[in-house]
């Protein structure tokens, strides 16, 4: 519809011949000063007035392209949409095309229909806060249900570029410039202005768009990186937002893999309760929902594209949908790249998949032994394939290792540990640890820190606890030299993990595995701890500058000596301090 609008013009300008606008080339006016350009420029040709005065009434001209650049002339628009991504191509339309779990979706919509159709006529602005790794789906929801809903979308892009002058320039780089300032508007105020407008303001209407429905939300994607340093200019943006808007504001963050995600720091708890944000996680999707969705696109591809495409069989659609991840939009990538005739690279690829997979299913070996022998190898063709790294969440690695999976094993594959050493037998594992801590994408020193806090609610011998402990003590200690603990890290993961794993003697055997049951995994309490500790520290040195001491020294070695003496030279505050610091109240702790 946008193209239609757009080139129906042009007609007129080309005299309605019949030639596409999209294929006339335009060539640059040599000479002359810029008004003389522009005059020449809004003179009109005698060729398109005679068109004018005598044309009958036109028809709409076939669009050109929209998504793609018109540097062919004469190209067909069927062309150009056999060079869309198919991730364009294959949009989804309906909900129902929306590989989503139907729950996220009815918790969205049901979110918008309260806040924009039932809100109060005094009531502030809403905010809804959409998380989830890539690929899930947030966008394409909130988009089906906004145009079902008649809602219009205003959305905020980064400004990608700015305009100098030659003034700025030489200032920039003149000889008494340190290039210390830029002349450009922070990206805090072009934001918190766009926000004004867009609430204050309706989106311009577009031909073919209705006037009836001004209902309307503020959809924000792309946040500037200004925020990211200083969380507090988007909170104090964010409560002014609240108190004066008439409609709501989405905001769509992308988790990672690491634990650090960008929401703990841009939306912290205290500003989620007090603005009152709704939090709506979208998980990744299933395997089930993306086979669908390949398959679509497969035989559609087939029926129209078959002598340009392969049609990939299930076991390879499998294999891309192991490689994503539960990201959607990099299955279908991979899908179209694979089903590519003219890539060697892929075909090659398909042909060594598929003779490693008769090669495991001619194996005479168990279905589970077969399972653990090719996941190696499949791990790798996955790789090669999806083009995206094996992630796993952290919660999700973490039961990994407590719960410690299992399989038997024969004797004639795992001979049996001498008799001084059977207490040790353990059956053989169905995950490496290793594998599991470099998927969670965190540091060695900080899978550790989960796993100390977590593993004790999976232990019933306090004997595995003790065996457990000393595991951890141990690959404490290989971190605890700052000059070797980048080289150590790996070595104290995989002591650390294996040893809670071979330390707990209630899951030795497979046989084992049952009766545990679902027990929630938290946050560790370092964090806390360490935070109290650094505010400590500072208000340590503040109160007590005057004895020059370190922190450290000032916690540890004068506030208790303080404590003890009965000094009235003292004011409240530090007072109230050495109560809390320098004293240790066994009515807190009874193991003290």
């Amino acid at each position: 519809q946008v193209t239609e609008w757009l080139a129906q013009p042009f007609d007129d300008f080309f005299g309605n011949t019949g030639i596409s606008s999209c294929a006339v080339p335009v060539k640059p006016l040599r000479g002359g000063s810029g008004r003389g350009r522009r005059q020449k420029q809004r003179a009109p040709s005698p060729v398109a007035e005679n068109s004018r005065a005598t044309a009958p009434p036109r028809k709409r001209a076939k669009p050109c392209a929209v998504d793609l650049p018109c540097t062919k002339p004469g190209r067909s628009w069927s062309q150009a949409q056999e060079e869309l991504l198919w991730v364009e191509r294959y949009r989804p339309e309906t909900q129902n095309d929306l590989a989503v779990q139907k729950k996220k979706i009815e918790e969205v919509e049901t979110w918008l229909k309260r806040h924009i159709f039932q809100r109060q006529p005094k009531q502030g602005g809403s905010v809804l806060l959409l998380t989830g790794p890539p690929g899930c789906g947030k966008t394409a929801t909130l988009q089906i249900l906004a145009r079902d809903l008649g809602l219009q979308v205003q959305e905020w892009t980064n400004p990608l570029s700015l305009d100098f002058t030659k003034e700025d320039l030489r200032n920039m780089f003149g000889h008494d410039s340190n290039f210390h300032t830029f002349p450009s508007q922070a990206q805090a105020a072009l934001f918190q202005d766009f926000l004004l407008r867009a609430n204050k303001y309706n989106k311009l209407q577009m031909l073919g768009e209705s006037s009836e429905n001004d209902k309307k939300l503020i959809l924000i994607e792309d946040i500037p990186n200004q925020f990211y340093r200083d969380p507090g200019s988007l909170h104090g943006i964010l409560r002014r937002f609240v108190r004066t808007s008439r409609c709501p504001l989405v905001f769509i963050i992308s988790d990672n893999f690491s634990g650090d995600s960008n929401q703990g720091s841009l939306f912290p708890t205290e500003i989620v309760q007090e603005l009152c944000i709704c939090n709506i996680s979208f998980k990744p999707v299933a395997p089930t929902n993306m086979m669908k969705v390949l398959n679509r696109i497969a035989a559609a591809e087939a029926s129209m594209n078959k002598e340009k495409n392969y049609t990939l069989d299930r076991t390879s659609l499998e294999l891309l949908c192991k490689g994503c991840s539960g990201d959607i939009r990099s299955a279908i990538n991979s899908l179209q790249f694979s089903s590519m005739k003219d890539c060697s690279l892929e075909k090659e690829f398909w042909s060594k998949k598929k003779s490693s997979t008769i090669k495991c299913e001619e194996a005479g070996v168990s279905k589970v032994r077969k399972k653990s022998k090719c996941d190696t190898s499949e791990g790798q063709e996955i790789q090669a394939i999806g083009g995206k790294d094996a992630s796993i969440f952290l919660f999700h690695a973490l039961g990994k290792i407590i719960y410690c999976k299992r399989e038997a094993a024969s004797e004639a594959e795992c001979p049996p540990l001498p008799a001084h050493l059977s207490e040790h037998h353990r059956d053989t594992l169905l995950i490496q640890p290793e594998d599991i801590v470099e998927k969670s994408h965190m540091s060695g020193s900080m899978f550790n820190l989960y796993l100390h806090q977590n593993y004790v609610d999976f232990f019933s011998d306090i004997d595995d606890v003790v065996r457990a402990s000393e595991y951890l003590s141990t690959a404490d200690v290989l971190c605890s030299n700052w000059s070797t603990r980048l080289v150590m890290e790996s070595y104290s993961a995989s002591v650390a993990t294996r040893g809670v794993i071979h330390s707990n003697t209630s899951r030795a055997f497979a046989h084992q595995q049952g009766g545990m049951g679902f027990r929630p995994l938290h946050k560790p309490q370092w964090f806390l701890i360490n935070k109290k500790y650094k505010e400590n520290c500072l208000a340590a040195k503040s109160l007590f500058s005057s004895f020059c001491l370190p922190p450290e020294c000032l916690q540890t070695e004068l506030l208790p000596y303080l404590a003890v003496l009965a000094n009235p030279m003292r004011n409240q505050a530090q007072i109230a301090f050495i109560q809390d610091v320098g004293r240790l109240p066994l009515k807190r702790h009874f193991g003290r």
